[in-house]
């Protein structure tokens, strides 16, 4: 029997265009195969990855204590002995000519000119502080990353918060994984995806709702391809991905139409008795008030909502009834929506009803996107006051006070601004000083254009990054060159609540300095580096963050400290103290409780809204984003610095189009063509494919021009914005 492997394989190897060779490479591509024997590093350490959210194990190879080479651990319980092509170029990426060095300020003439710490740090306090002196102490703000160790994310966001009195502060998990984080803090009581990578194996039935899996995260379909047990996969996905291809059942729903799928799924499922009803009535609450909702999606709405066939609807219905072990999977597909929140608990009721849920092989699973968005979600202190504490509940902020040894009224009693909210505040002029730490929103925020103009309306921005040539670096007045992975240390959270260590193994570039002591400097210069003595390394944080999670879902006073974790191969919170730590694998909600008050888990759920921004005569197409290789990294920070990492994918933005929609347009395969949407016109190349159905088109999110079309619509509950659809017209370019 030809096994997942050989056939994604296949597929892969068959189709033309862009896309081919991804997953495919072994370590001589990167030129790390064999290493000359008079070359032979001299001694190893084990590390996390820093790109995604798989946190996969890597061995580096050090010559002379400075790292040399690189492998994957081949019994880290997360990749197994696996690496994708963004992992094996991991090291590569650090010698960047592009690197940033010293300190850059804007000068008179308006160029950006090689300063020292000392005038860089006076010139961030005293600009900021005039700010806050003339416009109060919320006119600064600051955007940060889910790429820090967990261990800096803490340190900002408390030096921000509580050492200058900056109340507005977010993530760029913001455009990531904001949907589910509110998703499961409504659901379950708190913000805590349930599985673990093994759920991947051990599924009989395996649904993926708006992710890419083969591509977005090419270890954890490994993961999918070891399951022995040929699981039934469901892709729900308007596109015919990668992943798609080696689904047992695609649907190729109409966009942002889940939530009517999964509204419509449950209703067959209860009508037909397909439902864990001591599950439902033990562990859930909300169940016969969304029974009632859910029987109004008749086959007859569901069909016209989707655009699908009853048949694909019943039978995926069927295939979740007669699964033992139902695993349900979502990522940006979901999130970036403009109902992602009540998409994704539509996912989560259908995994609650039938009681697939804290048992191995289930699950209602978010996978994140970044390699710590973990950590920010839990421990940055924006949305989450730190350790998933809650900025307005003054229990919550006299126990940190505490831990802290601060005075609690310093404290912020009310919530950050949201992302968007704050680029809105920078345009109402009520934010005049923005400090943009290792995240780049002049390429990555939605409506590109109006976002560069916004950000150019500041009165002061600084950029904290490892490159002084990101798009939003070009546009500041101050330029903090920082460290990167490898040339730091701390802990990073993958998906699966699994907290791995990063080491320092080798010197950072030039005055290039980490996070960490770029924040301790400001603390310096600002004058508050008392209220952080404590704070003297990544390691005295993390007993820090340990402390601040006493008594929390996320508790981890069980760790005893980064070897603990090292030697263990990643810890997954929780790890109470007296846990188990040396546990290599633990799902949550073992014993059907909940975070709730009461225990139980709620049905939430919400009427359908139509697509904010519909094709239509003049705008005819809708355009679907997402990730369009394994090879390249969000907006290509890094994985642009790699040769060959850019050889493995086109370096000018191409289109996916359907050949029928092209022999309309009179198109043929690699014309160059206009993308236009209200807002911009981008050029790129079109790739015929019936990858994608007609009247939709397919841009990778990499390119920077991408960005200038999608249009500004959020979450109302989670702020996330909605990147995946929106209307453009397509038309021949002048060649």
């Amino acid at each position: 029997m030809t096994t997942l492997l050989e056939t994604a394989r296949g597929l892969l190897h068959q189709r033309s265009g862009p896309l081919t060779r991804d997953l495919l490479l072994e370590p001589a591509d990167f030129g790390l195969g064999q290493v000359p024997a008079k070359a032979r590093p001299e001694a190893t350490t084990d590390m996390v990855c820093g790109y995604c959210s798989t946190g996969c194990g890597l061995r580096i190879h050090l010559r002379d204590g400075e790292a040399a080479n690189l492998t994957p651990v081949t019994d880290y319980p997360v990749n197994l002995g696996m690496a994708c092509p963004k992992g094996w170029e991991a090291l590569t990426v650090l010698d960047s000519p592009e690197r940033a060095t010293t300190p850059l300020l804007r000068n008179e003439s308006g160029r950006l000119t090689p300063v020292g710490w000392d005038v860089a740090m006076r010139t961030f306090v005293d600009r900021f502080k005039t700010i806050q002196s003339q416009h109060g102490a919320d006119s600064v703000a600051f955007l940060s990353t889910g790429q820090m160790p967990t261990e800096e994310m803490a340190f900002l966001g408390a030096l921000a918060k509580f050492g200058m009195g900056v109340l507005h502060g977010d993530g760029n998990t913001r455009q990531c994984m904001a949907t589910s984080v509110v998703a499961y803090k409504q659901a379950f009581g708190f913000d805590a995806p349930p599985y673990t990578y093994a759920d991947f194996e051990e599924s009989d039935v395996i649904v993926l709702v708006g992710s890419n899996l083969c591509i977005a995260h090419p270890i954890m379909w490994e993961r999918v391809m070891r399951n022995p047990h040929a699981p039934e996969i469901i892709v729900v996905d308007p596109r015919m991905t990668e992943t798609a291809m080696n689904a047992t059942q695609h649907l190729p729903l109409n966009p942002k139409a889940d939530q009517s799928l999964f509204y419509g799924v449950a209703r067959i499922l209860i009508e037909n008795d397909w439902i864990d009803r001591p599950f439902i009535d033990a562990s859930t609450s909300g169940f016969e008030e969304f029974a009632e909702f859910v029987s109004g999606f008749s086959d007859e709405r569901v069909t016209a909502d989707t655009g699908l066939t009853a048949e694909q609807v019943h039978r995926f219905a069927q295939s979740i009834h007669e699964g033992e072990r139902v695993s349900f999977w979502w990522t940006m597909g979901v999130n970036q929506s403009h109902q992602g929140v009540r998409t994704a608990q539509a996912i989560i009721n259908l995994a609650l009803m039938t009681g697939n849920i804290g048992r191995p092989g289930t699950g209602a699973n978010s996978i994140t996107g970044q390699c710590n968005a973990m950590g920010s979600r839990l421990f940055s202190n924006t949305t989450n006051l730190l350790g998933g504490h809650d900025f307005t509940n003054e229990q919550h902020r006299q126990k940190i006070a505490g831990v802290l040894n601060i005075d609690p009224n310093v404290i912020p009693n009310e919530n950050s601004l949201p992302y968007h909210k704050i680029i809105d505040g920078i345009l109402r002029g009520n934010i005049k000083g923005l400090w943009v730490i290792c995240t780049n929103p002049a390429h990555s925020w939605i409506n590109q254009n109006q976002c560069r103009d916004i950000l150019d309306r500041l009165d002061f921005l600084v950029v904290q990054d490892m490159y002084h040539t990101t798009e939003t670096a070009q546009m500041a007045d101050l330029v903090l060159p920082a460290a990167g992975w490898g040339e730091k240390e701390g802990t990073f959270i993958n998906s699966e609540r699994r907290i791995g260590v990063i080491k320092k193994v080798r010197k950072a570039p030039g005055s290039a300095l980490s996070d960490f002591n770029i924040f301790k400097l400001v603390a310096h210069y600002w004058g508050c580096e008392e209220m952080f003595r404590r704070w003297e390394s990544p390691a005295a944080v993390f007993e820090i963050l340990k402390q601040c999670s006493i008594g929390q879902p996320c508790d981890i006073t069980g760790i005893e400290d980064y070897r603990a974790i090292d030697s263990s191969g990643g810890i997954q919170w929780p790890c109470p103290d007296g846990g188990r730590a040396t546990e290599s694998e633990r799902r949550l909600f073992e014993d059907g409780r909940f975070y709730h008050e009461d225990g139980r888990a709620k049905f939430l759920f919400e009427t359908p809204k139509a697509i904010p921004e519909a094709a239509n005569e003049k705008f005819p197409f809708t355009l679907l984003t997402g990730r369009g290789t394994a090879s390249q990294w969000h907006t290509q920070t890094r994985t642009r610095q790699s040769p060959v990492l850019k050889k493995l994918y086109p370096e000018k933005a191409f289109v996916e189009i359907n050949p029928r929609d092209a022999a309309e347009l009179g198109v043929g395969p690699d014309q160059m063509v206009i993308v236009e949407s209200q807002r911009s016109r981008i050029r790129a190349r079109a790739f015929l494919t019936y990858a994608v159905q007609q009247g939709h088109v397919f841009l990778p999110m990499h390119y920077e021009s991408v960005n200038r079309l999608t249009y500004s619509a959020f979450d109302p509950y989670s702020h996330q914005p909605a990147y995946k659809a929106c209307a453009v017209r397509v038309s021949r370019a002048d060649q």
